[in-house]
Order: structure tokens, then sequence, then C-alpha cells
């Protein structure tokens, strides 16, 4: 059974560390721990054992609570699955950064890199051009 602890956002890695040592002294059959990035706030941990799995987060810093419920495999199985990224743009493509310290700016793209989903781009609109490296969601393409 799949049970999802509510935790401190930012503090998913520590307290799965802290529930697992807890677990092994203790011998509380707890299987997995999964944090996902894309999962805020909250830990998922395998158990055989419903109530020795909620009473495991007694005293434990940054554990909020416990959702009454088991959860469905099916709800975390697109946590699981890794997706390729699709990178919808080419080098020399004209781009607007539409978010952080450049957002607004019109860029140029340089270089693209698939694996981290990066792209490197140069600021048009400056005295000096600045190559900057950022996400692909972080730009949009510009008509040309």
């Amino acid at each position: 059974m799949l049970f999802a602890y509510r935790v401190t956002a930012g503090q998913e890695s520590i307290v799965a560390d802290l529930l697992h040592e807890k677990a092994r002294k203790k011998k509380v059959p707890i299987n997995a721990f999964l944090i996902s990035p894309r999962l805020k706030g909250y830990l998922i941990v395998e158990s055989t054992s419903e109530v020795e799995a909620k009473q495991l987060i007694t005293n434990v810093p940054h554990v909020k609570s416990v959702l009454p419920q088991p959860i469905p495999f099916v709800e975390i199985k697109s946590l699981l699955e890794s997706k390729p990224a699709v990178v919808n743009f080419n080098k020399g493509d004209l781009v607007e950064v539409t978010n952080g310290p450049f957002k607004g700016e019109r860029a140029k793209v340089v270089r693209i890199d698939p694996e981290k989903d990066d792209v490197t781009v140069e600021l048009v609109e400056v005295a000096v051009p600045i190559p900057v490296t950022i996400k692909t969601d972080a730009i949009k393409l510009l008509p040309q």
C-alpha cells in the first residue's frame, strides 16, 4: 500500500532519511520512499502495514500529517515515468525570455542542450551580447 506524508516543502529528502533510519531501527516494514520534484511537500511511502506506516511519523520533524487513505498506484504512476524533453527551438531562432532576471528581453538561440532541457541564448538588445543559459520553459519563440 502507498501512503502520502505531508511534509514541509523542500524538506522531503531530510524527512525520507529520518524515516528510513527510524524504520530500520524499529524494523517497520517500509519497502520504498518516493520523492518527486513534481510533488512538492509530499513524501510517498510503500508499506505493508497501514498502522505502522502511520505511527512511523510520530515525533519526526517537518512531517505535518499522513493522508487518511492509501493512494492507488495509478495516481502516482505518472511521477515515476520519465518524459523525453521536447525542444521546439532551433539555433538562430529569435525568442523572448518569459521569466527570471532577463524577463521580457529578446534573445537569439546560440546552443541547445536537449538532455538538460537548456538553451543558451544571446541577449540582442544590450550593448554587449551576453550568453545566458536558461531552461526551455523560460523562453517563447517569437514570430519571424
